[in-house]
């Protein structure tokens, strides 16, 4: 796969793409990161990318044009996602993740200051993606973390696919409380089915904890996964 950022801050990505899961993504050639400086496809000779909104709203809005000339730059095909990172898009799910992860390429497109002229939308084929009910200063946080979401999800990433099964929201529910050793710490004891052996018995409990879990803490998740059952 090939992830594409179209940001104004490159110098926020390497550290965080170059550690742990997505690092090792790229060492192994299941990923390649590619950094795009939207300055570089600035019109004048001050790499202007935003302006003042029409309408006399304040604040400033990123440019029609360098988003334009750098998405024909990049020249993405069929098999191509574009995502505005936008706090007024839909929001990034699991499900959002698992579909992503079947696509060759990733374009994200880092929004910043009031957000991008909407013109760009009827220009490009772009899916504007929101990591939730909040607002940020600009998307390259948010690209990053719906960029994890999607890597750990491919062939190879992860040395253990079943871990990415068991996470929350892989099946619409939160996971099942975890436990490592000591088996007691200050006659706090881990569950005793967890320690039995009997597989059988641990997927059960682990599947009950999960409905238990979900249904306390995100009951707007439990309904929807009781609907579909």
């Amino acid at each position: 796969m090939i992830i594409d950022y179209l940001t104004i801050f490159p110098e926020i990505f390497p550290a965080i793409l170059g550690t742990s899961i997505l690092g090792r993504a790229r060492e192994n050639r299941i990923v390649d990161y590619r950094l795009n400086d939207l300055r570089d496809y600035s019109q004048d000779k001050h790499h202007t990318v935003d302006d003042k909104p029409f309408g006399g709203e304040p604040g400033m809005v990123m440019m029609v044009g360098p988003l334009d000339n750098a998405l024909g730059a990049l020249n993405p095909d069929e098999n191509t996602a574009i995502i505005l990172t936008d706090a007024a898009g839909m929001k990034f799910e699991q499900q959002t993740a698992v579909e992503l992860s079947d696509k060759s390429r990733l374009v994200f497109l880092c929004g910043r200051y009031k957000g991008v002229d909407e013109r760009i939308k009827a220009l490009w084929d772009i899916v504007p993606l929101s990591i939730g009910n909040y607002v940020v200063s600009g998307g390259e946080l948010a690209a990053l973390v719906m960029t994890e979401a999607i890597v750990r999800l491919l062939p190879g990433v992860l040395g253990d696919m079943d871990s990415a099964i068991g996470d929350s929201h892989f099946n619409g529910l939160l996971g099942a409380p975890v436990y490592t050793r000591p088996s007691e710490y200050k006659g706090i004891k881990a569950p005793e089915v967890l320690l039995s052996g009997n597989h059988t018995r641990i997927r059960q409990w682990r599947h009950d904890e999960s409905l238990r879990r979900t249904e306390k803490i995100r009951p707007d998740l439990y309904q929807e996964y009781s609907k579909r059952k």
